[in-house]
């Protein structure tokens, strides 16, 4: 069987999948030649990240094609439930990346909090007195309420690293179950907290000091944080984004930040990618990173073993029934 990794998978997924007896192709097809390619080189397993889409267009036209596989979490690029309802099988990684995404969202948390991204881009043209004054009113995480909207794998991950930092979180999400959040802090120090969830989203924003993202756009394709969220903020209120693009309406964000009812925002992540508003790069209160919360070796490892393992066993249980 081939399998056409078109994002690209780790040389540990390539392995697993290799010693199984699958062909893997990470040549990069372009979108537009990708039915004619799996049709043409009659592959049987396609695995995406977020650059490649499979739409029903695509899914339709190449009827070889048994398996979608996202290395990741969401599958906003995937039309999942017409390809389940004609009997493709789409999988994901869920959990693969969660401490990733967590630990860049910490990274942007320290960043916008001291405005490091934007005292890093002036300091070899700026006048150093000049910047030092500039820069000089930060805030530290100690202390500090943060909001984590929507509370799967990633939010409980982040909420871990925060605790540890010190930070008082406040989980929103659609269901209120508690969870048990582990604390590994080193040093062979292990504790554990409970935190339950509130459904309220109006209640977890209106007392955050920090804001940290990790919803879908609504069912609507709208946003969730529009100028109406963002009145009922706290003044000053820091907030990161890491979960998808359109999540925040970015013209009602740069209201607020050009008002000052946002101190700063860190995003990873943006409405038009890969060609994302130079308003938003440019801005000195945005910490902007390039859509990487998943992109370390230790999570492109695990995804890539991840995919290889859940194909291996779907395709088995497939190639059972034929």
């Amino acid at each position: 069987m081939k399998v056409l990794a078109n994002d690209g998978i780790s040389q540990a997924g390539i392995d697993t999948l290799e010693a199984a007896g699958y062909t893997v192709i990470t040549t990069k097809v372009n979108q537009e030649d990708l039915a004619e390619t799996i049709n043409r080189e009659n592959i049987e397993v396609l695995l995406v990240r977020s650059a490649t889409t499979a739409r029903k267009e695509l899914i339709d036209a190449c009827p070889n094609l048994q398996l979608i596989g996202r290395g990741g979490v969401g599958m906003d690029n995937i039309d999942v439930a017409y390809a389940r309802e004609i009997g493709r099988t789409v999988i994901n990684t869920p959990a693969a990346s969660s401490q990733s995404v967590a630990e860049l969202v910490l990274g942007h948390l320290c960043a916008i909090s001291r405005s490091l991204h934007d005292s890093y881009k002036n300091m070899e043209t700026g006048d150093f007195n000049t910047l030092k004054k500039q820069y000089g009113k930060g805030v530290e995480l100690r202390g500090k309420t943060l909001a984590i909207i929507g509370f799967g794998r990633i939010g409980q991950s982040l909420a871990s690293y925060a605790i540890g930092c010190g930070m008082n979180v406040v989980a929103v999400d659609m269901v209120a179950n508690p969870c048990k959040i582990d604390l590994q802090l080193g040093n062979g120090v292990d504790a554990s907290v409970e935190i339950t969830p509130t459904t309220n989203l109006v209640e977890g924003i209106s007392s955050a000091d920090f804001i940290s993202i990790h919803v879908p756009k609504q069912a609507d394709g709208s946003a969730v944080f529009g100028a109406k969220e963002f009145a009922l903020m706290k003044d000053d209120v820091r907030i990161v984004n890491a979960a998808r693009g359109g999540v925040i309406d970015e013209d009602a964000l740069l209201a607020a930040l050009d008002s000052g009812k946002v101190a700063a925002i860190g995003l990873d992540v943006f409405e038009d990618e890969p060609n994302p508003r130079k308003d938003l790069l440019n801005h000195p209160k945005i910490a902007c990173t390039p859509h990487i919360g998943a992109a370390t070796l230790e999570a492109q490892n695990r995804i890539g073993t991840e995919l290889a393992d859940l194909i291996i066993a779907k395709i088995g249980v497939l190639s059972s029934v034929r």
